[in-house]
């Protein structure tokens, strides 16, 4: 079994992109398992928003809970994106993941902080041990995939990347 690790930022359009193109994708590739690495972007103290740091610490919470993280992942870039729930709110966002997370329990443990020691860590992991620069970013079998700035990564090559060309 061959693991894609992927580096991602929910307020991305590109990540968002390239999440719905790895969930086109992946079917064919049963022999790649996923690992999820939420980073953001322009982490706090940055003055660049939304921060997302409330949003990868309920994605480990949905990992946590059992939660389909495909589904996390896909209310979570509607939440940002689409919808333009104030994801730097533990009551907005926790609302908005209601249906696939208890909204009381979620918005509790994202009030409390329960996971901000691994968004931390998962940023780290990203940029000083991963070398990201620019997210979507993937990484498998010693090979690196990343987005270009401002452009993402286009289906093709995440095509090719997953078969390993």
């Amino acid at each position: 079994m061959r693991t894609l690790k992927i580096f991602y930022d929910y307020a991305c359009p590109y990540c968002l992109r390239g999440h719905e193109y790895l969930l086109s994708l992946i079917q064919d590739h049963p022999d790649i398992q996923v690992a999820w690495h939420p980073c953001e972007a322009h982490p706090r103290p940055e003055q660049h928003g939304p921060h997302t740091d409330l949003c990868m610490q309920g994605m480990y919470f949905a990992r946590d809970a059992g939660a389909d993280l495909w589904a996390y992942h896909a209310l979570t870039y509607k939440a940002a994106l689409q919808d333009r729930v104030d994801i730097e709110d533990a009551a907005s966002l926790a609302k908005a993941l209601s249906g696939l997370l208890d909204e009381a329990t979620l918005r509790q443990a994202l009030q409390s902080g329960r996971y901000a020691k691994e968004v931390q860590a998962a940023n780290d992991l990203a940029y000083e041990q991963c070398g990201v620069w620019a997210v979507p970013a993937y990484r498998m079998d010693g090979k690196r995939l990343d987005a270009a700035e401002g452009v993402g990564v286009t289906r093709q090559q995440l095509a090719a990347f997953l078969r390993g060309e």
